[in-house]
């Protein structure tokens, strides 16, 4: 595989994380919600996936950087860092959070590691798992 390839998955994840910016500029709810989110990522992994034996530091880092309500329906954006699988949409769902992190967690990656992730589904493990590895 070239080195220059860049995995579709992390080109998506990157333009789900610029799409904001894009615009002609984020209004001030835009802010707000940016900030109410934060927090419940936070809370998300102090509160479900801590408990729970998680001790990965690199899982940890993921799990809060990484926009979880991007990656569900607007109708269910409210629910996406509850403690359990979301609806996405034609039968779907994202996984738990905390079965996201234990599967990482399990895969022990590093920096310098490459992910084939195979039906991404939302994409939500595809962008936890390119904030850990080299690539994927």
């Amino acid at each position: 595989m070239n080195k220059n390839y860049i995995p579709y998955f992390l080109v998506l994840y990157l333009v789900l994380m610029f799409m904001p910016f894009s615009c002609s500029g984020q209004s001030d709810k835009d802010i707000s919600d940016d900030a109410v989110f934060a927090k419940q990522r936070l809370r998300m992994v102090e509160t479900q996936i801590i408990p729970r034996d998680i001790t990965d530091k690199n899982v940890l880092e993921a799990l809060q950087k990484v926009p979880r309500h991007l990656f569900v329906p607007n109708a269910y954006r409210a629910n996406a860092y509850a403690d359990g699988p979301q609806p996405i949409g034609n039968d779907q769902t994202i996984s738990q959070p905390y079965i996201v992190a234990i599967m990482t967690q399990l895969l022990d990656l590093d920096s310098a590691d490459k992910v084939l992730e195979i039906g991404t589904g939302s994409g939500y493990q595809a962008a936890v798992l390119a904030e850990i590895a080299d690539s994927i």
